[in-house]
């Protein structure tokens, strides 16, 4: 069966080159335990099979026999635009990967649709002052869901999209945006992802949601992977545990593999040591 690599090198080695075409990926961490570099990563090393084949083979080596990447990589924020995302991307990766690698990425900010209704001011987030031209074009903005939608539909088919973050939507909603559009638009992901043949990353931060919340989006999804701070003595190791994913953890289960101790180096998130049941 052919998969689609995460752009994670070690870990895609382990379960057999990469995930199933059409998973929706939930990537569930702790501030600073390593999601969003795993993000990151992943649209950096996808792009850069496409962009600079020497830095993708240097940082990621070859690709398992069934495994093909993405055509394309979108990366999709709701508050930030791509100097942003190559700005955080810096923070952690090599200068030239960074580079290359945003060449290769499609960045969509919503950030017009996001804040529209919102009580912030329409220059933070579009760079230009309010004008009266622009009040009913306002009113007719689709809203942030319909754009969203509207969006992977045209882009989904066939390649790697990361939502950066979905905790931004559960932080927006109110009278305009519910609890429930947030899960049915997982599990419309779900859904339609089957069709796609792609692979989608789902961002969101486990300390804004309630364990109930944090469920109903992992019921959804394909697979949920959480990022977690382990402390031991004066020390403290990030950690990532695949908690469920269809067509994925049985291959780590017959390994007996219960954890993954990460870091973050100038390729970014990889996987460093593997934990098995003793």
């Amino acid at each position: 069966m052919r998969s689609i690599p995460l752009g994670i090198s070690r870990l895609d080695s382990i379960i057999g080159g990469g995930v199933p075409p059409g998973s929706v990926v939930l990537l569930a961490g702790e501030s600073g335990a390593g999601a969003r570099e795993f993000v990151h990563t992943s649209a950096a090393m996808s792009a850069l099979a496409r962009t600079a084949p020497d830095l993708f083979d240097l940082h990621y080596g070859p690709l398992a026999a069934d495994a093909s990447v993405p055509r394309e990589v979108h990366y999709l924020s709701f508050t930030a635009g791509e100097d942003a995302l190559a700005r955080e991307m810096a923070y952690t990766m090599d200068g030239d990967v960074v580079e290359a690698a945003v060449d290769g990425i499609d960045v969509r900010d919503f950030s017009a649709e996001y804040f529209q209704l919102s009580p912030v001011p329409r220059d933070w987030y579009v760079g230009e002052a309010t004008a009266l031209s622009d009040l009913g074009a306002r009113r007719d903005r689709t809203d942030v869901l319909a754009a969203l939608g509207d969006y992977l539909s045209a882009n989904a088919a066939g390649n790697l999209v990361l939502v950066d973050s979905v905790t931004d939507l559960v932080g927006a909603t109110g009278e305009e945006l519910s609890w429930t559009d947030v899960t049915m638009l997982v599990k419309g992901l779900a859904k339609a992802s089957h069709r796609w043949g792609g692979v989608i990353l789902l961002l969101v931060n486990r300390e804004t949601l309630a364990p109930t919340e944090l469920g109903h989006l992992a019921d959804a999804a394909s697979g949920t992977i959480t990022f977690e701070w382990e402390s031991g003595g004066s020390q403290r190791a990030r950690t990532m545990v695949v908690r469920e994913f269809r067509g994925v953890l049985p291959r780590l289960e017959s390994e007996d593999i219960v954890r993954f101790e990460a870091e973050i180096g100038e390729a970014g998130f990889d996987v460093s040591d593997v934990r098995k049941i003793r």
